[in-house]
């Protein structure tokens, strides 16, 4: 059965591939919808972050009523793909603004569903390795993500309707997949065995899990602000003479480096430790979000440069504070403490979201970015703190 284990971390990371798509699909062809929708600069900020919100009440919702550690997370993952495919592909009869945020809010509650089921699901197949599975499973997330900027940068003036169609085709699959291929492996977390929500606050008192927790946050600070306004941002630079013609593929190039950076921590933390691994991830991607305004006009070769390492080193670390927590954690609440840690992690996200645009125009785009290096430093912090705790001996086999 373990010989199977790569097998199982394959078909796992083409169905959150495949069910990520949706989660970006609107942000990708948002210059589209502005001119369709009559969209107000807080209403385009409301489609994206109505993703994030829905999937902050989707998490913690599970993580109340545990159901992560009560329901088998494939099946989870299936219907939680299903109801995101049927969320985008409504999006296609063009529902108004109000509807439409409800969808995306719908869509994000959903993908709840998939993201920490499959982190959890994936332990149970990994004891040794899991910082570099969880890497795998964690750049499948990123490059799902990254797609629908690809379909839109290959597709020239392919009609925003096909990146829509595209997506909700995707998570259907990836509903398939989950509902009939992917099961537990050989290293199964004990189950919860009725509803408990006070187990949140066992969460919240676990020292060493908060302080992956901390960490976690300072990263998301950063991460899903940067992947949301990325392509805003090299829109504004190439209308101030940054000589590029084709955003759209930069955004897709730029998010889809977490590829090989997340498999790049996974090797890296199952060899010199989580903590190690996430401080150095985060310091040098704060270094980058404050770097990009230097090279906004160019000269070009530093401003993708830039771009590039921090579109790896930005995810690079992601994965990392998910096996910690499974490290971390009780048995029977990981799924529950994987769904609290996303949850949190994700509703700051909206708060910084909605924030750049306000910040861009305030001080314009060329500087907005430097907001999110307070996060990152504030994360490695953390984790350098939790490197010192004996309880940091768990994780990834005693590397710390």
């Amino acid at each position: 059965m373990q010989g199977n284990r790569w097998v199982f971390l394959t078909l796992a990371c083409a169905a959150v591939v495949l069910a990520l798509t949706t989660w970006f699909s609107a942000t990708a062809i948002m210059p589209e919808l502005i001119t369709r929708w009559d969209l107000s600069g807080s209403a385009a900020a409301w489609l994206t972050n109505g993703v994030q919100a829905g999937f902050v009440a989707g998490a913690l919702l599970s993580s109340a009523l545990g159901l992560p550690d009560r329901v088998l997370p494939q099946r989870l993952m299936a219907v939680s793909a299903a109801m995101a495919s049927g969320a985008t592909f409504a999006l296609l009869a063009e529902p108004g603004v109000a509807g439409a945020i409800a969808l995306r809010f719908l869509t994000g509650f959903a993908l709840a569903g998939v993201y920490p089921p499959a982190i959890k699901l994936m332990a149970t197949w990994f004891q040794k390795g899991r910082g570099l599975a969880l890497g795998f499973l964690i750049g499948a997330l990123t490059l799902g993500s990254a797609l629908p900027h690809l379909v839109r940068g290959l597709g020239g003036g392919l009609d925003w309707r096909y990146v829509l169609a595209a997506a909700g085709a995707f998570s259907l699959a990836s509903a398939g997949l989950s509902a009939l291929v992917l099961r537990e492996g050989p290293f199964p977390f004990a189950k919860a065995a009725r509803i408990d929500p006070a187990q949140i606050g066992s969460i919240l008192r676990n020292r060493p899990v908060m302080a992956a927790n901390l960490g976690y946050f300072g990263h998301m600070w950063e991460l899903y602000a940067m992947w949301g306004w990325f392509l805003a941002y090299t829109r504004a630079a190439t209308g101030a003479g940054l000589p590029f013609t084709n955003p759209s593929l930069l955004t897709f190039a730029v998010i889809a480096m977490g590829v090989p950076g997340c498999i790049l921590g996974g090797l890296m933390s199952d060899r010199i430790g989580r903590a190690r691994t996430t401080a150095l991830a985060m310091a040098t991607s704060g270094c980058c979000a404050l770097l990009m305004g230097a090279f906004f006009t160019g000269p070009p070769l530093l401003f993708f440069g830039v771009a590039l390492i921090w579109g790896l080193s930005v995810i690079a670390d992601s994965a990392q504070f998910s096996a910690a927590v499974t490290e971390l954690s009780p048995p029977e609440v990981v799924g529950s403490a994987l769904a609290f840690q996303m949850g949190v992690g994700f509703a700051l996200t909206i708060v910084t979201i909605w924030a750049m645009p306000l910040i861009a125009g305030a001080i314009g785009w060329r500087w907005s970015f430097a907001v999110l290096a307070l996060g990152p430093f504030l994360g490695a912090w953390a984790m350098l703190v939790l490197r010192r705790m004996p309880e940091a001996a768990r994780m990834a086999h005693g590397a710390r």
